[in-house]
């Protein structure tokens, strides 16, 4: 009945109701519908705008920490551990106003922007706010998500020996490449299992864009089935398909990272 719903127009729907078969047969006009009047392709340039720089900079510090925490032995390791993984504990809703009265008032510079066709995306700021920009909703991603990923990236990190570390200090090895050459390779599967969630999280995420950003032509895709509703009517039947196609991106990170996503929590549950 659902794949009824997607591929039959909503007269037909009203018609005949929710629970029948089409009358007139399945057709993918719906999808046609929703591409081209929800101007899909724009917003999923605006999540991957969003979304790519995110993870990968969540990575970068989480690795980073983990890193710190788990192969050198020093006095604040576990201090700072428990700093960045605390952050998971506190519930988004808390900091609302504080954090959108930071974003109001917090300056930053205008530094041009990456034009594709009549598209255009600041590198920073195009109204001298953190608020309304996309750096501002990459920004409060990496924080909340940071935590999560230094948890599970440390616990694997404390897998790898630190006789590996050791011998390329002794060797001259120098601490930032040690992480880079040493040890992120080692980590690869960890790495891929939570690039696929931290996409995953991202990708998914209506509460922070909603709030941080007013403007509705830079908000990411979870938004934009919020173009598909009428003032006085819905189209349900419009927006199940624009819902579908809206979840295509995930399934495919997930299909071409599978193999390193089961492989990563696989052997994060079984060493040590």
């Amino acid at each position: 009945m659902v794949v009824a719903w997607l591929l039959r127009p909503i007269s037909d729907t009203i018609q005949h109701g929710y629970l029948s078969w089409p009358s007139g047969g399945l057709s993918l006009e719906n999808y046609q519908t929703v591409w081209n009047q929800a101007e899909l392709p724009y917003y999923y340039l605006n999540t991957l705008v969003i979304a790519v720089p995110a993870v990968v900079l969540t990575l970068l510090l989480a690795s980073m920490v983990a890193f710190a925490c788990t192969q050198f032995s020093w006095r604040f390791n576990l201090a700072t551990l428990m700093i960045f993984t605390a952050g998971n504990l506190l519930p988004p809703q808390v900091i609302i106003v504080p954090l959108f009265r930071i974003y109001l008032n917090t300056p930053i510079p205008m530094l041009g922007s990456l034009d594709i066709g009549k598209f255009s995306f600041p590198f920073f700021s195009d109204n001298t706010l953190l608020y309304d920009q996309y750096i501002g909703i990459m920004l409060i991603h990496i924080v909340f998500q940071a935590g999560f990923a230094t948890f599970v990236l440390s616990n694997y990190m404390k897998t790898i020996s630190k006789e590996i570390t050791e011998s390329a200090i002794m060797d001259g090895a120098h601490v930032l490449r040690i992480w880079w050459n040493i040890v992120l390779p080692l980590c690869r599967p960890a790495l891929a299992a939570m690039a696929t969630l931290l996409f995953t999280f991202v990708y998914n995420d209506f509460f922070w864009a909603l709030i941080l950003i007013s403007t509705g032509s830079k908000r990411p895709i979870t938004s934009a089935l919020n173009n598909l509703q009428g003032e006085f009517f819905v189209n349900n039947n419009l927006i199940a398909a624009g819902a579908m196609l809206v979840a295509i991106p995930p399934i495919l990170v997930y299909i071409f990272l599978q193999k390193q996503f089961i492989a990563g929590l696989t052997l994060g549950s079984t060493k040590g």
